[in-house]
């Protein structure tokens, strides 16, 4: 794509941050992305950073699109999680035939999408299409979503319909939000502004051309598509996600020091080396997570770009440093909360914030400890036996 348009879309980003930032405790207690602010990401058109080009969307690269998410996550982690999983959503769209995706986007792109993978209903097939019913949990984002992203296990009259490997065929639906039931269930400690609601629907009509087997290759072409990096693409964005939020939190005690001391002691944070020994450790590992990014994945978007398929290496040091960056941000927030002893503890500040949204980041499937094992055996000659090689 131009470089202009990126450039524009993180200068967009860079613009709503302090929307973000100020909307923060308005999101706390909402427990969703605040209206206002929905619609000025909307207007920018930051929901839909991997929505193909031919459907009138960005298809940003993926580091560019780290670096939209990146930034908004520094403001409010809440907002920039649920641009990354409206980023992950948005490349779904590509399993469909072009005119599917162009009735989803609509004209000009509008496509708002929240969802789930994971198999939460079951799908029965009727002429035309599918009869669907199910529930699903952590829609991130639904309230302010336009389609819903379902999976479910495709029936054969009482009994799954089976793949050729003899396990359940499981098959992704685009939903309109007006045919779902949403479900208040998000009481979180943390990514409370989020809106990761419940959503079930009861026997809904889905016509065929608006699912897809879960597992289908895309049907556009393009490297931010390539199936063996599709998963390594969708999760650059969660490591962007938990870095932004840890660079946040780095600045929200660098303010916080200039201006704080503590119950038993007078002297002013910044001037106790304990606290600056615990921010330059931060600031270390934040800087050495997001440059693995950066090599790991650069490497990986030149090989699909130059129209070659990524080998195990490739995918083994993408996936790590996406595993890596996610738990080393925890790692650095957690020394930041300690230094800042008891000032951390209140809700009024923004790194009792991050230390909240982070412990819950680190629990998403893009960060599983497993994909460390993963990455050992690929060093070690072996083949994992996760999902994604």
């Amino acid at each position: 794509m131009a470089e202009t348009e990126s450039s524009s879309l993180l200068a967009a980003a860079r613009r709503l941050s302090p929307l973000a930032r100020a909307a923060a405790p308005e999101a706390e207690r909402l427990r969703r992305c605040p209206p206002a602010l929905a619609a000025a990401l909307t207007e920018a058109g930051l929901f839909q950073l991997y929505l193909p080009r031919a459907l009138g969307g960005p298809e940003l690269a993926p580091l560019e699109a780290f670096e939209v998410v990146e930034e908004i996550s520094r403001a409010d982690g809440s907002v920039g999680w649920c641009l990354m999983l409206a980023a992950a959503m948005s490349m779904n769209v590509a399993r469909l035939p072009l005119e599917a995706g162009r009735e989803l986007a609509g004209t000009p792109a509008d496509y708002r999408a929240a969802g789930s993978a994971r198999s939460g209903g079951r799908a029965v097939p009727v002429p035309g299409g599918f009869r669907v019913t199910g529930r699903w949990n952590f829609a991130s984002g639904i309230d302010h979503a336009r389609w819903l992203y379902a999976t479910c296990t495709e029936m054969a009259g009482d009994k799954p319909r089976l793949t050729a490997a003899g396990k359940p065929q499981l098959r992704a639906f685009w939903i309109p939000k007006a045919q779902v039931t949403v479900i208040d269930t998000w009481q979180v400690m943390g990514m409370r502004g989020t809106g990761s609601q419940d959503f079930a629907v009861e026997d809904v009509f889905v016509p065929a051309h608006l699912s897809a087997p879960s597992d289908a290759p895309p049907a556009l072409p393009g490297p931010l598509y390539h199936p063996r990096a599709w998963q390594c693409v969708t999760w650059t964005v969660s490591a962007a996600n938990a870095l932004g939020i840890a660079r946040g939190a780095i600045e929200a005690l660098m303010e916080l020091a200039n201006s704080e001391a503590s119950t038993m002691n007078t002297q002013l944070l910044r001037d106790r080396p304990a606290v600056q020994a615990r921010l330059g450790e931060a600031e270390a590992i934040v800087q050495a997570a997001r440059a693995y990014v950066f090599a790991a994945i650069g490497r990986l978007w030149a090989v699909v770009s130059a129209g070659q398929d990524p080998g195990d290496a490739e995918i083994a040091q993408a996936r790590l440093a996406i595993t890596h960056a996610m738990h080393e941000s925890v790692r650095a927030v957690d020394r930041l909360f300690h230094a800042a002893g008891t000032n951390a503890i209140y809700a009024s500040l923004p790194l009792e914030r991050a230390f909240r949204d982070l412990h819950v980041v680190v629990q998403h499937g893009a960060a599983l400890p497993q994909y460390f094992e993963s990455a050992g055996k690929v060093l070690l000659g072996l083949r994992p036996s996760d999902p994604g090689w």
